[in-house]
């Protein structure tokens, strides 16, 4: 159950470069100290003892601020930054290497009503390995984060994503023209790189005002046209009648 404890702290010193030692980790990082209690509540859990799993669970929001249920499962080198808001739900999968950061939710869709037919039911995100999900990111329902994607801050996640797709905002899109991510990329804070993201919302503005301009463009060719049409002499058709064929020849005499 604790074996990978050493290997929980060399995350943290790995990702976070303000953790300024081993023991300072150990005693003093909440994301650390949730991570642990969980894998002793889910020890709990897998071996039937629900109602002591969830008071280990409930011991550990209490003190951290995150609430972790015991039935999720978790893998090596999990690292929840800030950590404070949390919450992962009872279905929820999480895979290797995998960062969390503040008011992150991994919640389900399910109704409220008829909660009996939704027990051992599958309700809440599986996030594969080398997944990053930054602040306030919710990531809602069933659904699958492929390896090495990243979810941006506040982002609201409702379909799969695929591996090594950056995804932001409300619902959540893939940005374009970003780089997909790999194990072996530099770990990226927030999900985020230094690079300059585009933004979804200026880029369909652009778009609008293309669409605008080549509008006004043709509206302006429309106008001369007609104006050309205006000034040219307008010629009718002649309403006088042709004059009679001429003939040589004389009214016979009466």
């Amino acid at each position: 159950m604790f074996k990978h404890i050493s290997e929980e702290i060399t995350c943290v010193m790995e990702r976070d470069p303000a953790a300024r030692s081993r023991l300072e980790v150990a005693l003093l990082y909440q994301g650390f100290h949730a991570v642990i209690l969980h894998r002793a509540a889910h020890w709990l859990w897998q071996r039937k003892w629900r109602l002591l799993a969830r008071l280990l669970s409930q011991l550990g929001r209490f003190l951290t601020g995150i609430e972790i249920h015991p039935g999720a499962v978790i893998g090596r080198k999990f690292f929840i930054d800030h950590g404070m808001g949390v919450v992962i739900g009872e279905t929820a999968e999480i895979g290797d290497n995998v960062t969390l950061y503040h008011d992150v939710t991994l919640g389900g869709v399910a109704p409220s009503i008829d909660s009996d037919k939704q027990r051992g039911v599958k309700r809440h995100p599986t996030l594969q390995d080398n997944v990053i999900i930054a602040s306030g990111a919710q990531i809602i329902g069933p659904i699958t984060v492929g390896k090495c994607a990243r979810v941006g801050a506040n982002s609201v996640v409702l379909k799969d994503v695929p591996e090594g797709t950056t995804v932001v905002g409300i619902p959540a899109r893939a940005v374009n023209g970003s780089r997909p991510a790999t194990p072996d990329a530099r770990f990226a804070a927030y999900g985020v790189g230094n690079h300059d993201l585009p933004d979804p919302v200026f880029k369909v503005m652009d778009g609008l005002l293309d669409k605008v301009q080549s509008l006004s463009m043709r509206v302006e060719e429309l106008e001369n046209e007609r104006r050309v049409a205006t000034d040219s002499p307008i010629r009718l058709p002649s309403s006088k009648k042709p004059a009679a064929p001429h003939s040589d020849k004389t009214k016979p005499e009466q």
